[in-house]
């Protein structure tokens, strides 16, 4: 197999669905921990290819950044085949995914990776709402413009073919500038469960369970190009939303490195604020989650949160508890970057969880803030991804390393070649190989905590995280339950 391709995928996920996308892991990830099975190679590296992977970075940093580029343009469709794209199949490779059992709740909505952690603590599926389209094209990095015009001219027939969903085509010149000139991102949010979602429901959720609605607000500046279709220059991480469309100097630094003879991008003025293409949640969904729950009397709760690294926290004190509970050391923390998430091996390791959404120094700050408002940590490792660029806002080793010691006593890198990140491609596997190396503590995995225990913590608790637990829908048991009388 060629190296361009060893990092394409390998799985079997619909024409059109990619393996490299955080989505997809995200889902493989918490799939895998349903059915007691650990998360190698992102879920999408062949076993047989391993060996070759962990001496990538032997090659010229040139050829690295090639294999990035070329791996993800692999993923991609043609565009004259955009209108025989079904997102039901990304919904039905979804559910297929997850052990077909009871659960008391299943987690829908916004792409995160907390929320995967979420979901092994309690046991239960995530299916998110929103899904990345590659589509090959070849463009400039730079060339915004240009982009939007090639989207409204080749997103009609994938809207016409799907009804149900909203297009956020998204263009981020500076942390996805090696993808960006091969590829068109549309990420596509779901504006209704559609019958592979609903089906789930209905043969795993038990009687009178629960529907989270996991919604994300966070936003960002977009031009509407048509009827739901969108573009967004850039996304979260190194850069505001302003720097892409206004400039800065850090923006200018950037483009001269690159030497893109320009010192800001140039882009229509957008039209408002919608919610953001690969993290925010697009309300529409939630109006057919209450739908589907009225006629099947499912509950339904609102876990809310302004930015993607706003449930990290959370997440993390409530594994700091269940470990607590159970007797076990709370005095380690596993920082997971990006998509190199391992929900098995955290808590076999009786490691917490703490994700962060990228590599950036906005990613630090929000690290390093939780750090200082919880009890210190007497271990703090991360893994560290790698997407080949040197972008604007990423943050250095030193930086990564200055925040991890905050540790009381140990502290450094799994998986990391801190000589070369941000070009180190064998990360994406050397992240799983080394963490039971890394950490040499084991513990049996213990079964899901309560869910009635958790909506009780998260009811109480959500405030203090600037989070919203709402309880949008009772069901008819439980209004009974509230109203007959006692004693």
């Amino acid at each position: 197999m060629r190296l361009s391709r060893l990092f394409a995928g390998e799985g079997s996920t619909p024409y059109g669905l990619p393996n490299f996308d955080s989505t997809t892991v995200f889902v493989r990830a918490a799939a895998s921990y349903l059915r007691g099975e650990a998360f190698p190679r992102l879920g999408m590296i062949h076993p047989k290819l391993e060996p070759l992977a962990k001496r990538v970075n032997a090659l010229p940093q040139e050829a690295r950044t090639t294999i990035y580029t070329q791996g993800g343009a692999n993923e991609g469709i043609d565009p004259d085949d955009l209108g025989d794209v079904d997102v039901e199949r990304f919904r039905q490779w979804v559910v297929d995914q997850y052990p077909e059992r009871g659960y008391p709740a299943v987690i829908i909505g916004s792409s995160n990776g907390a929320a995967v952690h979420l979901a092994a603590l309690l046991g239960i599926p995530f299916l998110p709402q929103t899904f990345l389209l590659p589509i090959q094209r070849s463009m400039d990095a730079d060339a915004i413009r240009e982009d939007i015009q090639w989207g409204a001219e080749h997103a009609p027939p994938f809207l016409e073919a799907n009804p149900d969903v909203s297009l956020h085509q998204m263009h981020d010149p500076n942390q996805d500038r090696l993808m960006v000139r091969k590829l068109a991102y549309f990420r596509v949010k779901s504006r209704t469960l559609g019958e592979a979602y609903e089906e789930f429901l209905d043969t795993v959720l038990e009687p009178g369970g629960t529907v989270i609605s996991l919604e994300c607000e966070y936003d960002w500046p977009a031009i509407d190009v048509g009827e739901r279709h969108s573009f967004q220059l850039g996304g979260c991480g190194g850069l505001s939303p302003e720097e892409y469309y206004e400039g800065s100097e850090q923006v200018a630094r950037f483009l001269e490195r690159q030497n893109a003879g320009q010192h800001e991008w140039d882009v229509p003025e957008p039209d408002g604020r919608i919610p953001e293409a690969e993290w925010g949640f697009d309300p529409a969904l939630r109006d057919d989650i209450e739908r589907v729950a009225n006629e099947r009397d499912y509950e339904v709760r609102r876990l809310a949160f302004d930015d993607p690294r706003d449930l990290s926290p959370f997440v993390a004190d409530r594994y700091r508890e269940r470990y607590a509970d159970r007797d076990r050391s709370v005095d380690r923390l596993l920082v997971q970057s990006f998509a190199l998430i391992e929900p098995w091996w955290t808590i076999r390791t009786g490691s917490v969880p703490y994700w962060t959404a990228f590599n950036t120094r906005s990613d630090v700050e929000f690290l390093e803030s939780y750090l200082e408002e919880s009890d210190p940590y007497d271990e703090i490792r991360t893994t560290l991804f790698s997407h080949g660029m040197e972008s604007a806002g990423l943050a250095s080793v030193r930086e990564w390393r200055d925040v991890l010691s905050n540790a009381r006593d140990e502290y450094g890198f799994v998986g990391v070649d801190t000589d070369e990140f941000p070009y180190d491609v064998e990360t994406q596997v050397r992240y799983h190989a080394d963490l039971p190396e890394e950490i040499d503590a084991r513990y049996a995995h213990p079964p899901p905590m309560a869910f009635d225990r958790f909506e009780s913590i998260a009811a109480d608790v959500a405030e203090e995280y600037e989070l919203e637990w709402d309880a949008v829908r009772r069901s008819e048991n439980e209004r009974r339950s509230e109203t007959e009388p006692t004693g």
